[in-house]
């Protein structure tokens, strides 16, 4: 798990991981599942880490793209474009706050 958000309403560029898995990657297929990509900072960070481990694919799904930045890896899969605003809810949450609305909104 990856954060870089902290109490903040914008990206503070420094992303943290939080959990590190010890399990072997190299030669399975792994997905990385993101709930939003806003600045790309996470996923540039974790992908070569990742890739780093020699998995025979590496591929990433996110829930919501802001589609505010060019990524060097574009997500395989996106549910949703999201607009330029905080969204909080559905696990998103502002500073461990709104992450249990059962709706996304923004603040």
């Amino acid at each position: 798990m990856a954060a870089s958000y902290g109490a903040g309403t914008v990206s503070s560029g420094d992303v943290r991981l939080l959990y590190d898995p010890e399990a072997t990657l190299r030669g399975r297929a792994v997905v990385i599942v993101e709930d939003i990509i806003d600045s790309g900072k996470t996923l540039g960070r974790l992908l070569p880490l990742l890739e780093g481990r020699g998995p025979a694919s590496l591929e990433v799904c996110a829930l919501l793209h802001k589609r505010i930045t060019s990524l060097e890896r574009e997500p395989r899969w996106v549910g949703f474009d999201a607009p330029e605003e905080f969204l909080v809810g559905y696990g998103l949450d502002y500073s461990e706050n709104f992450r249990h609305l059962p709706y996304i909104g923004s603040i």
